[in-house]
């Protein structure tokens, strides 16, 4: 895959202030991007995570925080638009005057695998995808037993979230760092897990990913949802590193300067950390705004982690991120890579950056 030069066109973190009423709200990076993946979550209070996409369809959402089924309430989002999206007027992603945060991501070209026809995975599956961004969203219908599913990518994904849409099923995630035999669940603080029936032990591939017999991958006669990552230079990355317990951190170099980081701790119960680049107070002394997607709590602020040109540092004793000698799985999204395809550098938030020796 090329280098992107512009990460707005495919993934924009955008910050909005409740009306109470009907909002439009309009991206602002450099390219109009009309998002097929959109996650909302309110700033300033306690309220659910709001997971929506346009391959199950405006109405319908899902939350990260919790095993709920998938549901159609009434004014929440209405649609995706061009450049944005609409949202009606309940107090959860629209509240009056309450401050709240959208993390949207593009696909925008649809497929449909009919896996008897083509010969490609054992499970028909439809959805949309963008091949230079590396992202798909995969829907299929749950067989019960161990299969494959066409993914609609054309390189092997890293990062896979699962979600059963009618069942009171766990977020189920693969990441490439933990192989194909554990998984995480990204609506609690587990630990990862070794069960064989999530992924049939069995990687994805550039064409297909794997599923078992679980419930949380392959509910029988279920309607599941599968959201694939793949790495992109300068766009996305997910990796691993290692924890040192000190205030001057581990760098995690990505290629990029970073706009949209998760991180999960795998070996010990810990909650999901999630920070961006626009929400104020990164790299700076009164710490950065953190939140939570296992948990409805308002963000809160700690000296967690400083953005740089080509990756980032933590910055915290915090266990939850930088705890010594353990293993934090993550994914990474760009501002700007930290080299364009015409050889134009990022420039840091700070004056320095950190380079792998």
């Amino acid at each position: 895959m090329a280098i992107i030069d512009d990460p707005s066109a495919y993934f924009q973190t955008t910050l909005y202030t409740g009306n109470g009423g009907t909002l439009a709200v309009t991206n602002g990076g450099n390219s109009d991007l009309q998002p097929d993946w959109l996650w909302l979550k309110k700033r300033n209070a306690s309220v659910n995570h709001f997971l929506f996409d346009s391959v199950r369809g405006a109405s319908k959402e899902l939350n990260s925080n919790n095993t709920e089924a998938e549901a159609s309430p009434s004014n929440y989002l209405s649609s995706f638009n061009s450049d944005g999206f609409t949202i009606g007027s309940d107090s959860d992603i629209n509240g009056s005057s309450d401050t709240h945060v959208a993390w949207q991501w593009k696909a925008g070209t649809s497929f449909t695998n009919d896996a008897s026809a083509t010969g490609i995975g054992s499970i028909d599956s439809s959805g949309s995808v963008n091949t230079d961004a590396g992202f798909s969203i995969c829907s299929f219908t749950g067989t019960g037993g161990n299969g494959t599913v066409k993914h609609g990518l054309s390189t092997v994904p890293k990062m896979i979230i699962f979600k059963n849409r009618p069942q009171a099923e766990g977020w189920i995630v693969y990441h490439q760092a933990i192989s194909n035999t554990h998984f995480l669940t990204l609506n609690t603080t587990g630990v990862a897990v070794d069960n064989a029936t999530m992924f049939n032990d069995t990687s994805p591939t550039s064409s297909v990913f794997s599923v078992g017999s679980n419930h949380g991958t392959n509910g029988p006669s279920h309607a599941m949802i599968a959201y694939c990552f793949a790495d992109v230079k300068g766009y996305s990355k997910f990796g691993s590193y290692v924890g040192n317990g000190n205030a001057d951190g581990t760098f995690i170099y990505t290629g990029f300067k970073p706009a949209f980081v998760i991180a999960k701790e795998s070996s010990e119960a810990r909650d999901w950390q999630l920070w961006d680049n626009k929400r104020l107070g990164y790299n700076a002394s009164g710490g950065n705004k953190n939140l939570i997607p296992n948990k409805t709590d308002a963000e809160d602020t700690y000296a967690d982690i400083d953005i740089l040109s080509n990756g980032f540092k933590l910055r915290n004793l915090s266990a939850a991120a930088n705890k010594v000698s353990q293993t934090y799985i993550y994914m990474a999204f760009a501002e700007n890579p930290f080299v364009t395809s015409t050889g134009v550098p990022a420039t840091a938030r700070w004056l320095c950056s950190y380079l792998l020796t």
